[in-house]
């Protein structure tokens, strides 16, 4: 029988050093932020106040024109981005951006005013936050804790490198950018917290679809892949829970009649606990109905959606945020590959093809690329970009030499959890809405985004064609079991 003690011990060892020493340099970090103030960010061009164009259309045909444009701004887009090898929600970010201030906004700006009056943009931000609703419950069904499990210790030290290291990396950059590119009324752990989260995000769906485009969803690379991710996610959005509820605490967004911070912290985590154990075995009986029936029915996806809408209130009025909620209501549902692959194919389509475009076309409506200007910003974006990369593809990278994985399947491997995609996207999205960051910042993430979204299917394709992947798939499965 061989000894595993000598093996365990370098585990730990390995974890100390990429996990533990980077959490002690993080409560440093926040020590010293503390003296630092936030400034007033310059204000944006949306908010000041301009003469609108006259209406030549309101209400419902105004909606409608706007679905209609966006609709097909996101598939003309998407084509051209998937001729280049990109995936499709590539392009949907890129027309998102081009229908907002940046582009159609800077260049006819009286075509924007008549579609895009900004009086008319609650209607279509209640329409993309319902479909980022549906979005996180499903992101929350994917997720598998057996892909974690299979995995085994090299998931557990990789995922957890791969967030620790591009935290640590937001939180010193974060010393940097608070003084001027932060909320007004932020505090700086807030404001450090949630640069942590936001470069240790992962977009677990886009990820998977570059996979099974790659051939390497099957893969041991690609499965150590996901499981990483689903860690990452999984924590970003815990982190990011601690992030609104400091903030809203701080009178940042403070909603009137909001719980104490007390009480937030407890109700959540009592709530998550009740849905992951109670509203687990009791939403089970669904697959049990499922199994007997043969297909999902209506009354099915009724319950789930009632759920989903039902959990999303409860965080909301907690304090945290509705998507919080609707991310818990899939993570407890049915994790049957059957259920999961049924309840997927029924909202697909409607997703990609519909809801999920709007909610792009709803960001890049607040995101102005204008408002980065001269070189000192620009030269403050290159370096986010740069910190992103570094963080989250070096750190994930040097994780998985250090757990015996050859370099190039370490880099494969630093690059896929970089992808941050959607992701991303949404958790910016809920940083502007609380007043963690400034539109400028928004704007410089939501470019870094796209750009680490970018990097990843020609680098992938470069490192790991088919065919090096299939030689490597056994040293790779190999080093997992160490």
């Amino acid at each position: 029988m061989v000894d595993s003690r000598p093996a365990r011990g370098r585990l730990v060892r390995v974890y100390a050093a990429l996990v533990g020493v980077p959490v002690i340099a993080l409560f440093a970090i926040l020590r010293v932020g503390e003296n630092l103030s936030a400034g007033i960010a310059t204000s944006s061009a949306a908010d000041a106040a301009v003469a609108a164009p006259p209406a030549l259309l309101s209400g419902l045909p105004l909606l409608l024109t706007q679905i209609i444009v966006i609709l097909i701004a996101a598939r003309v887009v998407g084509l051209i981005v998937r001729r280049l090898g990109q995936p499709q929600v590539v392009g949907e970010m890129l027309a998102g951006i081009a229908l907002g201030p940046s582009i159609l906004g800077a260049y006819a700006p009286s075509v924007s005013g008549v579609l895009f009056p900004p009086g008319s943009l609650g209607f279509l931000n209640a329409l993309s936050q319902v479909g980022l609703l549906v979005f996180m419950f499903l992101v929350g069904l994917e997720l598998d804790p057996k892909h974690v499990r299979e995995r085994g210790r090299a998931a557990v030290v990789i995922s957890h490198a791969s967030i620790v290291a591009p935290f640590l990396l937001g939180a010193m950059l974060a010393l940097l950018l608070y003084p001027t590119l932060a909320g007004e009324r932020v505090t700086f752990t807030a404001f450090a917290l949630f640069m942590g989260a936001a470069m240790s995000v992962t977009a677990f769906p886009v990820l998977a679809r570059i996979l099974s485009e790659r051939r390497l969803l099957r893969t041991p690379t690609g499965a150590l892949a996901i499981a990483c991710a689903a860690i990452d996610d999984v924590s970003a959005w815990c982190i990011l829970a601690v992030v609104v509820v400091i903030a809203r605490a701080s009178g940042a967004t403070a909603p009137a009649g909001g719980l104490p911070l007390w009480a937030t912290l407890g109700g959540s985590i009592a709530y998550a606990a009740l849905m992951m154990t109670v509203g687990h075995r009791l939403l089970c009986r669904l697959e049990e109905r499922y199994k007997r029936v043969g297909r999902v029915t209506q009354d099915m996806i009724a319950v789930l959606m009632v759920t989903m809408l039902a959990s999303a209130l409860v965080t909301e009025w907690l304090g945290v945020h509705a998507l919080f909620g609707a991310f818990i209501a899939g993570a407890a549902s049915p994790k049957a590959e059957g259920f999961v692959h049924a309840i997927l194919e029924r909202f697909e389509d409607v997703m990609v093809v519909l809801l999920l475009p709007l909610f792009f076309a709803f960001t890049g409506l607040r995101t102005e690329i204008t408002l980065i200007s001269g070189s000192a910003e620009w030269l403050i974006c290159a370096l986010i970009i740069a910190v992103a990369v570094a963080g989250k593809l070096g750190g994930s990278a040097l994780a998985a030499r250090s757990m015996s994985i050859p370099w190039r399947e370490a880099a494969v491997l630093g690059i896929l959890l970089n992808t941050r995609g959607l992701m991303e996207l949404v958790i910016l999205n809920v940083g502007l809405d609380i007043g963690v960051i400034s539109r400028e910042l928004f704007a410089m993430m939501v470019i870094m985004a796209l750009a680490t979204t970018l990097m990843t299917t020609p680098l992938v394709a470069w490192l790991a064609p088919s065919a090096v992947a299939s030689a490597v798939d056994a040293r790779v499965a190999a080093s997992h079991s160490a």
